[in-house]
């Protein structure tokens, strides 16, 4: 729970760094950092901005609410809080002490940096981190991923002769982590040679491409593929 505490906090800091939000946008834009199988609630984000208002760290930005608040006097009271609570939306600011706190987060580089619960989110603020403080983070999820590898590789040749569902699935994690092992290892030595990662498109590589760069990178060869006759 600690673990994840820190990783919203620094994805809230890092996000507002960028820019101002509104607590809507600021959850759908965590939600997406943390992936989208982990969706934010409400009830883990509010109470950590509470808190960061009365560490200082942001401001509210009530302009907005209280433009709709001032409502033509035809309106009732009850009507303009509704409209208020309708239209107006809260803006959330870093503050100086908050960009500080930003700062010193993307500064850290222990191993919390490179676990599975806050790696994604440290590595989303990498424009922030500095190179030497990049590297040391990216080979230690590599190593710590390396050692995940061999106890993967034990298990699956001790359990040759279970039930072939399960050898499949512990297989399809192997690779899973064979190949983010390759993705680090392409970004370290982009790092070591100061160049910056290479951008994708959109369109993710087909499941027989990655099946047989997979197969390729543990020295198997691919089976051929049936081709249909015209």
């Amino acid at each position: 729970m600690a673990k994840r505490a820190a990783a919203l906090e620094l994805a809230v800091l890092g996000l507002l760094h960028g820019a101002p939000m509104h607590g809507y946008e600021l959850r759908k834009r965590v939600t997406a950092l943390f992936g989208w199988g982990r969706v934010l609630s409400y009830g883990s984000l509010y109470p950590l901005l509470k808190q960061m208002l009365r560490d200082g760290l942001i401001v509210e930005d009530t302009s907005d609410v209280e433009a709709v608040r001032s409502v033509s006097g035809a309106h009732n009271a009850s009507t303009r809080v509704a409209r208020a609570g309708r239209r107006g939306k809260i803006v959330y600011k870093l503050t100086a002490a908050g960009k500080d706190r930003f700062a010193e987060l993307v500064s850290s580089s222990g191993p919390s940096a490179w676990d599975d619960d806050n790696f994604g989110v440290r590595f989303a603020f990498f424009g922030a981190t500095a190179t030497e403080i990049r590297l040391r983070i990216l080979e230690g999820r590599r190593n710590r991923l390396e050692e995940r590898l061999e106890g993967m590789r034990m298990s699956l040749s001790r359990s040759a002769g279970n039930d072939s569902y399960t050898s499949e699935l512990q297989r399809h994690e192997l690779e899973s982590v064979e190949r983010e092992v390759h993705w680090l290892t392409q970004l370290i030595d982009n790092e070591r040679a100061h160049r910056s990662p290479v951008t994708r498109p959109n369109t993710g590589p087909t499941a027989n491409a990655i099946r047989e760069e997979t197969l390729t990178h543990r020295g198997d060869a691919p089976a051929p593929t049936a081709t249909n006759p015209e």
